[in-house]
């Protein structure tokens, strides 16, 4: 394609960018994620907590799609969601099954009593510690897989050089010591970096703008120059590559003392 032609192809995938909760196949085959490359299985790590008899909440759930995989009892199931199309989403796919669901945008205050779960899950949302230790019961886990200050960085910076990092100091250390803070002790924890590519400079715009919140003020208009530089990139070597940056953290409310049972 010459340069017209791909800028009325990357027009195209920037109009094309609305996911609805968080599906990626528009760019299947054209995007290769490091996601199934972490040293840790996050199903895994909540299975070895979750029992058919707890009460779950699944925090930011999106469209529940990774909440229902984890094939938990309905009834005892709670989501929590604060993206207004999400929750819509939410209400007709989760709700008709008996979910319970919950619209939640202030996650200093959640919607729930004190001790009213056994376990609380949360892949790549936010949350506030101190208020997790609140609605957990004596002896409930927070398991979560979070999205690290340098997810994406190089890539970022490709098309937005000097791009300040968007969530600076969230990493594993720190979070750690943010939920011994409020209470908890760390059941097992890990980070790692894995490799992610694109093949195709329209996938890469269909990214970046559904990811808005670190590629801050990406346009194709914008960032034209850049998308021509990526272009001969993937052209040169297959792909423009960079690195998801991901950690991991099961967080336990202890028991009281007295009960023995801290173990």
């Amino acid at each position: 394609m010459n340069i017209n032609e791909l800028k009325e192809y990357w027009l195209s995938e920037e109009n094309a960018a609305h996911i609805s909760g968080w599906d990626f196949s528009h760019i299947d085959g054209r995007f290769i994620s490091g996601e199934d490359r972490l040293p840790w299985d996050l199903t895994e790590v909540i299975k070895r907590y979750l029992r058919s008899s707890h009460r779950l909440l699944d925090i930011d759930t999106g469209g529940g799609e990774y909440l229902l995989s984890l094939g938990h009892p309905h009834e005892l199931t709670s989501a929590a969601e604060g993206f207004p199309p999400n929750v819509e989403l939410c209400r007709e796919r989760l709700g008709s099954l008996g979910i319970d669901i919950r619209e939640m945008t202030d996650y200093s205050a959640m919607p729930f009593p004190d001790g009213y779960f056994d376990i609380i899950t949360n892949r790549h949302g936010k949350y506030d510690a101190e208020e997790l230790f609140r609605v957990l019961r004596p002896g409930g886990i927070f398991v979560t897989q979070q999205v690290g200050e340098n997810n994406d960085r190089e890539l970022v910076e490709f098309l937005l050089p000097h791009a300040e990092k968007r969530f600076p100091g969230h990493s594993l250390a720190p979070e750690l010591d943010n939920f011994r803070n409020a209470g908890f002790r760390i059941l097992e924890s890990g980070e790692a970096y894995r490799p992610v590519s694109f093949t195709d400079t329209g996938a890469l715009v269909w990214f970046a703008h559904i990811i808005e919140w670190e590629f801050c003020g990406f346009s194709v208009e914008k960032c034209f120059d850049r998308l021509i530089a990526a272009e001969h990139v993937i052209q040169q070597k297959g792909c423009i590559s960079g690195n998801i940056h991901r950690f991991m953290i099961a967080a336990q409310k202890p028991f009281p003392a007295s009960t023995g049972n801290d173990q």
